[in-house]
């Protein structure tokens, strides 16, 4: 197993820096590593704008989380706050909401189009004035209620400032000792009006019909359940889109890049298989990276974890163990799927031998060439049955059909 690894190893690295089995020079080298960076970045930046083409949960469903923090709320003024928050100059809710689908695939969740409409329908310019008004009178009672604090803090150095006959005009406190008293209880009646006017113009704002009609809408389960059910499903299924896009970004460059390099491999062009198998590499990494993270937070994951979640109820430290056995398995199984199907060194033999090429490095052999002229591979070995020359790693002898060792 690990003999094999260190050939792949080997064989990748000589193919990464040499032209027909001859190291490039520096220059070239680095010329070569500072064009892979600069493909690699920009790669990387076009799987990021193709993960964010499709709708994310959030902007499919952008009423989502307001709505969600209305119905969890136990203030007894959540009314007030959700209106309040809805009372905005010059914002057309619905159409932010549709806003999103530019540049987009997918499409904004209907109910919350109608949550917007009810929304905009809110936001007229009589309502902003009330809850303008409020605000101003809020603003009266903060400020009150601060000169109060202040008073309060102050009075017992204005009482030393009496007791020890200090001038009034030397003070350095707001209010005299005298008239504490009389300076807290008007500001807490005005206090009092303030607050009596606020609830005044709160059920008068609260009262009217299109207001009533949307505290209606936020209050309808059915209306609710729906729209949760969809952001769980879109939130569920949103990294497989992501990857799945991904992968449609990069299966055209690698097709491209392994399309070029055997291209210049059968050509005998080593400038340009040796950079169209950089190519391939750089557009590979990106894969793996994307395929690890999927296999960490995709769809399927994220359920598989919630399912292990509940059975093993607090001990989530032991998903880590599973993820830990998980991930190294199927990597494993990967490696012998490509040692086995892909790189199997009987399958590559065979179809080189049928294509008149050299078993070990795929260059291009005359029909009477025993060894390789690119590598000075020796390409026949001795039949064990009957001892005449037969091709290397293939199966049977082409002079009597006898089956070959395995390590042949």
């Amino acid at each position: 197993m690990f003999s094999k690894m260190r050939r792949l190893c080997s064989r990748f690295l000589n193919k990464s820096r040499n032209v027909q089995n001859e190291p490039i020079n520096k220059v070239t080298l680095i010329v070569i590593i500072v064009i892979d960076i600069f493909i690699l970045f920009n790669v990387f930046s076009g799987l990021d704008n193709i993960s964010h083409w499709y709708l994310n949960p959030a902007a499919a469903h952008p009423c989502y989380f307001e709505w969600s923090d209305y119905r969890d709320s136990e203030t007894p003024d959540k009314d007030w706050q959700i209106i309040r928050d809805s009372l905005q100059q010059d914002i057309k809710f619905r159409e932010n909401f549709q806003r999103a689908e530019k540049g987009h695939l997918g499409s904004v969740s209907a109910t919350c189009l109608n949550y917007g409409n009810l929304k905009d329908e809110v936001n007229r310019l009589e309502n902003q004035k009330i809850s303008t008004d409020i605000d101003r009178r809020q603003t009266n009672i903060n400020n009150l209620e601060e000169r109060n604090r202040r008073i309060r803090e102050q009075y017992d150095s204005t009482l030393l400032e009496k007791i020890a006959g200090q001038p009034r005009d030397r003070s350095i406190n707001d209010v005299d000792s005298d008239k504490v008293k009389q300076e807290l209880e008007k500001n807490n009646h005005n206090i009092a009006a303030f607050k009596e006017e606020i609830t005044t113009l709160k059920n008068e704002l609260l009262s009217q019909s299109e207001i009533i009609n949307f505290i209606t809408f936020l209050d309808e389960n059915e209306e609710f359940a729906t729209l949760e059910t969809s952001y769980k499903r879109a939130s569920f299924w949103y990294p497989s889109i992501q990857i799945t896009f991904q992968a449609i970004f990069l299966l055209p460059l690698l097709v491209l890049a392994l399309s070029l390099h055997n291209f210049s491999e059968k050509k005998g062009y080593g400038l340009m298989a040796l950079m169209s198998w950089h190519l391939l590499v750089i557009f590979l990494i990106p894969l793996l990276i994307k395929i690890f993270q999927f296999l960490q937070f995709g769809g399927f994951f994220q359920f598989l974890f919630k399912f292990i979640s509940k059975l093993l109820g607090g001990l989530l430290f032991l998903i880590n163990y599973l993820y830990i056995f998980i991930i190294p398995a199927l990597g494993f199984g990967i490696i012998k799927f490509f040692q086995k199907i892909v790189f199997n060194p009987k399958i590559q033999a065979a179809n080189r031998v049928q294509q008149s090429r050299c078993i070990k490095c795929a260059k291009k052999l005359q029909p009477h060439d025993s060894h390789c002229p690119h590598c000075g591979y020796y390409q026949y070995t001795e039949c064990p049955n009957c001892h005449n020359l037969t091709y290397k790693k293939l199966s049977y002898c082409k002079e009597c059909g006898a089956s070959q060792r395995p390590n042949r």
